[in-house]
């Protein structure tokens, strides 16, 4: 990613299109910011776009409200073309018609087939988005990009670091593969259901992946 575009698509400047933008840059409520929302909820200076190598990297600036990509709360996230960046009552999209077409168009190879959710979306699809700023309704498209593409193993990690990596994805799958097997399957109304115990344990698995994540982005 070289220049980015953003354009507002809810809150009070929506339909406001900033192209070319340069990083690093910044997005809040005050004079100074790359992008200025008009939005009481937004905080004065609420998030950071910097570049690290090849990738975009949001930063949440310790912001009142908190910053949401693509649905989910975040505070450190790699930013991709059709993303969404919720932030007070104001909804962003990353990147310009041809750039999330391109990303698109990659998913779909990836996918060989043509069976992914993707594929099927884009059935029709002309290599526009086509959304209508003014109606109310985020791109679905670009919404749905977010969530089907799984995020890329770090590169360039010590050896160290790729150990502690590999102890992390062996806790959580370990700890998925006690709670899968202690659920219950119901085949005739296809149905899963789980104890009380064991949903305990799910809401405790999602605590520490908070805390986790929360000490990464806050080392």
């Amino acid at each position: 990613m070289s220049e980015i575009t953003i354009t507002i698509l809810h809150g009070a400047d929506r339909g406001k299109v900033y192209r070319e933008l340069t990083v690093p840059m910044t997005i809040g409520r005050e004079e100074g910011n790359s992008i200025q929302l008009n939005d009481e909820r937004v905080s004065r200076c609420h998030l950071k776009v910097q570049r690290d190598n090849d990738r975009l990297v949001l930063t949440d600036l310790d912001s009142t409200n908190g910053t949401k990509v693509n649905g989910q709360e975040t505070h450190l996230r790699i930013l991709r073309y059709g993303d969404l960046i919720a932030v007070g009552r104001s909804l962003m999209l990353i990147g310009s018609d041809e750039q999330i077409a391109q990303r698109m168009a990659r998913l779909n190879a990836k996918s060989g087939d043509g069976d992914s959710s993707v594929s099927r979306e884009s059935a029709s699809y002309d290599g526009s988005m086509g959304f209508d700023v003014g109606d109310g309704t985020p791109p679905q498209l670009a919404g749905l990009l977010g969530l089907i593409e799984p995020p890329e193993i770090p590169d360039r990690m010590s050896a160290g670091q790729a150990a502690q990596f590999c102890e992390i994805l062996e806790y959580l799958q370990a700890r998925l593969q006690k709670l899968i097997e202690s659920a219950e399957i119901d085949d005739a109304t296809q149905q899963v259901q789980v104890n009380y115990s064991t949903w305990q344990r799910l809401l405790d698995l999602q605590a520490r992946l908070a805390t986790l994540v929360r000490s990464v982005a806050n080392p």
